[in-house]
């Protein structure tokens, strides 16, 4: 294995509650927005999907 490829797992930071996770967890949500990747937690997820389904942007809810 080339120890150069190897990843270390940084702290994630949920961008609405600020929770935080060594890496970023399967559950967790990745989205885009303004060009930036912002992470939310399975809580915050759960209680915006519908606006998250309907790809409005994390200011909107």
């Amino acid at each position: 294995m080339n120890p150069e490829a190897t990843e270390t797992a940084e702290p994630i930071t949920c961008a609405r509650c600020g929770t935080t996770a060594d890496g970023a967890p399967p559950t967790w949500i990745c989205s885009v927005e303004n060009g930036s990747r912002r992470y939310f937690c399975d809580d915050c997820a759960r209680a915006n999907i519908r606006a998250i389904e309907s790809r409005l942007d994390s200011s909107w809810w």
